[in-house]
């Protein structure tokens, strides 16, 4: 993590407050630092106000799983694959089902 990169996405921020990429940006940055609180803020806010930012989807379901609540991470792979598929994104449906398969106990291999 660079700390001066952090301070300085969000002075960005402070501009550009509705900003999805720098939102995003911030939280990924948190994310790497293993600062779920400031991540989970950021990604959560993404989801409320940018719902069709279809990239938060992954990262905030990863950190839920991370901080025990899988439940919820099954469910925004969910919705995730629900915003990719209405944006004939099928890159992000594709990770996203695989996710979601792996969280649900479905990514076992045929023998």
């Amino acid at each position: 993590m660079h700390p001066i990169r952090l301070q300085k996405l969000l002075d960005f921020l402070k501009n550009e407050p509705e900003d999805p990429f720098l939102k995003y940006a911030i939280a990924t940055e948190y994310f790497s630092i293993k600062d779920y609180k400031n991540a989970l803020f950021y990604f959560e806010d993404l989801i409320k106000n940018h719902p069709d930012y279809v990239g938060t989807y992954y990262h905030l379901g990863k950190l839920y799983e991370i901080i025990g609540r899988k439940t919820d991470a099954i469910e925004i792979y969910r919705n995730g694959m629900n915003f990719a598929r209405k944006n004939k994104d099928m890159h992000a449906f594709s990770e996203l089902q695989s996710v979601l398969n792996s969280a649900s106990g479905l990514d076992y291999e045929d023998d």
